[in-house]
């Protein structure tokens, strides 16, 4: 049986000088030097109202107690500690920092200014030293922002770097959340896009290489860039390695797993979400099993630029009508609007619909709307993965 470490991460204050902590959950891998496999780095609950993604850590511990572990494995649950318990009567809040306004998954860091400078260094070195040295770059930056940062940081700045501390240190990392009414679906770099297969997730967003401040993001558009820029001076960078005989390279993928809608967890669901993670493992050498493989299932891909928004075109209390997942034809209804006020001298009645067929992927949490609120997310282009 694996031996499971837990650590205890402080990552702030609370105005009566209460600790914010977070926990951390470490397992080492039984292998070493060239045998050893890719580590892995996997939070949940970076939003507060994002909770199914600790009851998959759960499972995943449950599980991994009993697997032989090639590489090594950080599990955070609770990874925002402000974020899960900001409450609003009955509801999790805890999208937005209270205090900035700012999206929590948007504080992380990465400075593209490092990449050019570092490849014309290190073009001519192995592989190995470009990896660790990069590896050390990256994590000097994250110290730097955390203990040398003259103006201080913001509350989510300072959880937010301790966490990506960690993510840095591992080849591959999964941010786990949800969405409000949502389906399963992958947030996945373009070049890792046959990664997506084995996840037990039927939809796959394909991102560029861009940083806009989520931790999948800062975790891989530095290797990706970093990739880019060694290829135009000449040299060959892999960053996919997985276990199909031939290929060669270092591993560094980063996808945000979105495992349903927030506000609940249910364990059997996560006992399966769990088992889909460590099919995606399994598949990167991560542990020596082979028990765990994908489900059989139809997977569509998006472009990250062909996610669109729905909003509302007028007030009202709406009828979600469309079923998440499978292709919506062009003219069916998506979502109907219920108006009392024009009831006996007018419409009480509209129906949402959109003139091209779409996939819906999750819709806003509640029936009653303001106009111009978001009412669904879809894939406007798709294709099968």
């Amino acid at each position: 049986m694996n031996v499971i470490s837990k650590e205890v991460m402080h990552v702030g204050e609370m105005a009566s000088g209460a600790a914010l902590t977070v926990p951390v959950y470490r397992i080492k891998g039984s292998q070493q030097g060239s045998e050893q496999g890719p580590s892995v780095y996997i939070q949940a609950n970076m939003h507060g109202a994002e909770v199914q993604g600790n009851a998959v850590i759960f499972q995943l511990l449950e599980q991994l107690k009993h697997i032989e572990l090639k590489g090594d494995i950080t599990l955070v649950p609770y990874a925002n500690p402000v974020g899960c318990n900001h409450k609003n009567g009955e509801y999790t809040l805890g999208r937005f920092d209270p205090i900035t306004g700012v999206n929590w998954n948007r504080m992380f860091h990465f400075d593209a200014s490092i990449i050019e400078p570092f490849a014309q260094e290190y073009v001519n070195c192995s592989s190995e030293k470009i990896e660790a040295a990069f590896k050390a770059l990256m994590l000097e930056q994250i110290e730097q922002k955390l203990n040398h940062n003259i103006y201080g940081l913001t509350t989510g700045q300072r959880i937010a770097y301790q966490l990506q501390r960690l993510a840095h240190q591992a080849d591959i990392v999964l941010d786990l959340h949800t969405g409000p009414i949502s389906s399963k679906h992958l947030y996945c770099p373009e070049y890792a896009k046959e990664s997506a297969k084995y996840f037990d997730i039927p939809h796959t967003l394909l991102i560029p290489n861009s940083f806009d401040g989520a931790l999948d993001e800062a975790t891989f558009c530095p290797w990706w860039q970093l990739q880019l820029t060694l290829k135009a001076l000449g040299r060959d960078f892999p960053i996919r390695k997985n276990n199909v005989e031939g290929e060669c390279g270092i591993v560094k993928e980063s996808f945000t797993v979105e495992l349903g809608s927030q506000e609940q967890i249910d364990l059997d669901v996560a006992h399966q979400d769990a088992l889909g993670i460590l099919s995606y493992l399994q598949y990167q050498n991560v542990i020596n099993s082979n028990d765990y493989h994908p489900k059989a299932m139809v997977r569509y891909s998006c472009m990250l630029e062909d996610y669109k928004a729905l909003y509302s075109p007028m007030g009202g209390m709406v009828d979600y009508l469309a079923s998440f997942g499978e292709p919506l034809p062009a003219g069916e209804p998506l979502a109907r609007i219920l108006r009392m006020d024009n009831y006996g001298d007018g419409d009480p009645l509209h129906y949402i619909n959109l003139d091209h067929p779409v996939i819906p992927i999750l819709h806003f949490a509640s029936a009653s709307v303001n106009q111009g609120t978001e009412l669904y997310k879809v894939f406007s282009k798709f294709s099968v993965l």
